[in-house]
């Protein structure tokens, strides 16, 4: 298992990066400014991208793999890999995503805690519907990992 900071041609990974962010205008808007990592294990299985938000705060944007190799533990080290890379960094890893159980509670088994909520962030923000596992995505939960407590 290798991961890999990409610096050139960001947009080649936006097949993968649409999984978790499913409008390219907003992946747009943070994946130039952002870190991509790539995790290869036998070819490319995941990505994250990361942005500095200032003051010490990192905002982990998009996690994304591909869904034949979901539930492998890929997501759970690439995760591992951006808190211990940030670590002498910076503060805190945020990380925002929709109100689903088993989301919330895969980033909360990596060490992120709950912290704040935007109420109707999905359907005032986007323009389809989303998804996700037959669950329509209306809040946006923020979570928090304290990259000092590490």
């Amino acid at each position: 298992m290798e991961i890999q900071l990409i610096n050139e041609h960001k947009k080649d990974f936006l097949d993968l990066l649409l999984l978790a962010d499913e409008e390219e205008h907003r992946i747009d808007k943070y994946l130039e400014r952002g870190q991509l990592f790539a995790l290869y294990d036998n070819g490319l299985k995941s990505i994250c991208v990361v942005t500095d938000e200032g003051e010490g705060i990192y905002e982990l944007q998009n996690l994304a793999t591909y869904e034949q190799f979901q539930g492998r533990g890929y997501g759970k080290h690439l995760i591992s890999y951006i808190a211990n890379y940030y670590q002498g960094q910076g503060t805190a890893m945020l990380a925002g995503t929709g109100d689903v159980p088993w989301i919330l509670s895969f980033y909360e088994s990596c060490g992120f805690k709950i912290f704040s909520r935007l109420e109707n962030y999905f359907i005032e923000h986007y323009k389809e519907p989303m998804f996700e596992d037959g669950i329509q995505l209306k809040d946006k939960v923020y979570l928090k990992m304290e990259l000092s407590a590490l």
